[in-house]
């Protein structure tokens, strides 16, 4: 059966329109009922519409007989990691504009579902409630525990680094630049006020001119850009350069040492001739992070990515962390300007 609602990465739709409070409730219904019930923990980003579309996800959840889980604005990596051996639910719309939403899960390992998965759930999408009510509850101090293993796992010593962070005024306002700060880096946050109508506009991983401005505009090692959930990860280097997706992997390929690496279709040709050169294996996946996550557990590999910047570290993580990536890519770097790393892969026409 194909999907009718579902797409690369969840269900996003323009709020009132493509994706309405009714329909969401419905998903949180047969979302709860695939999972046979037990624990959703839910998160959301900054967007206005936000609260409603979270109200009516936990309904469905509860209509189910499950536990609805609220964590309030929490980053979209950070719901796979802390909703381990339950199922994760995320309402963010990623990178679009705010009038968007969207709803995505995340399974019991912390992993996205797959396209089978989804059409199981989309199934279930007219289904009557259940004969027993759930609970709801409120989680507190989520994003404290998240930033907690971030840094644990992932954290390096930034002392002296000088460092511009936009967080896309998404779900990493006031998280990452505090991350960054606990670990020695001076910061300067830009994107850092969300209001309900303004991330991902003219900020972020997706249009990283406020991010180059700011760079430019002082005396800075790098810049990183997330994206409005925080699954995302771009850098500009000194000058305020991007540094493309596939020379970001290159690098922590390298650095990282590992033996194998899986990208997209969309990945250009020299990323392949450079890690073959290192003799890296390269793993080629439909577009979309999640079939580049589902190819590493099939490997049992650690790296991967999408030259939009989703990188994918299982190492210490379940599924692609923007933060995680910036922490990784300030590691392996080790004091080296980001532009001289980047130069290791010279894009193909």
């Amino acid at each position: 059966m194909a999907r009718l609602y579902f797409g690369t990465d969840g269900i996003r739709g323009v709020v009132g329109e493509d994706l309405t409070a009714e329909l969401v409730e419905r998903l949180g219904r047969a979302a709860t009922a695939w999972a046979g019930g037990g624990d959703v923990l839910i998160g959301r980003d900054t967007r206005g519409s936000g609260p409603e579309l979270e109200e009516a996800l936990a309904r469905g959840v509860l209509s189910a007989g499950g536990r609805a889980a609220l964590a309030g604005v929490l980053p979209t990596p950070a719901v796979a990691l802390l909703a381990s051996g339950g199922l994760g639910a995320v309402i963010s719309a990623s990178h679009n504009p705010p009038e968007y939403n969207g709803v995505k899960f995340f399974d019991a390992e912390g992993g996205k579902l797959t396209d089978a998965a989804e059409e199981e759930i989309e199934a279930l999408l007219d289904a009557s409630p259940g004969s027993s009510r759930g609970t709801l509850e409120r989680v507190e101090g989520a994003a404290d525990a998240y930033l907690k293993l971030v840094l644990e796992r992932f954290g390096t010593d930034l002392a002296g680094v000088r460092l511009a962070v936009d967080c896309a005024n998404g779900a990493y306002a006031g998280i990452a630049p505090e991350a960054l700060r606990r670990l020695g880096a001076e910061v300067t946050a830009v994107g850092n006020g969300p209001d309900g109508t303004n991330i991902n506009v003219g900020c972020g991983a997706t249009d990283v001119s406020l991010l180059q401005e700011t760079v430019r505009g002082g005396t800075y090692d790098l810049g990183v850009a997330f994206d409005g959930d925080g699954d995302r990860m771009v850098a500009v280097d000194a000058a305020g350069e991007p540094i493309d997706g596939d020379a970001t992997l290159a690098v922590l390929a390298l650095g990282l040492g590992v033996d194998t690496v899986a990208v997209t279709t969309m990945t250009n040709l020299a990323f392949h001739r450079l890690m073959e050169g290192h003799g890296v294996r390269v793993l080629t996946t439909d577009v979309g992070d999640r079939y580049v996550l589902e190819a590493l557990r099939r490997e049992e590999a650690v790296l991967g990515g999408e030259q939009s910047g989703h990188i994918v570290y299982l190492n210490g993580h379940v599924t692609g962390d923007g933060l995680a990536a910036a922490l990784l890519l300030c590691r392996v770097l080790g004091g080296r300007p980001l532009v001289e790393a980047a130069m290791a892969l010279v894009p193909y026409p």
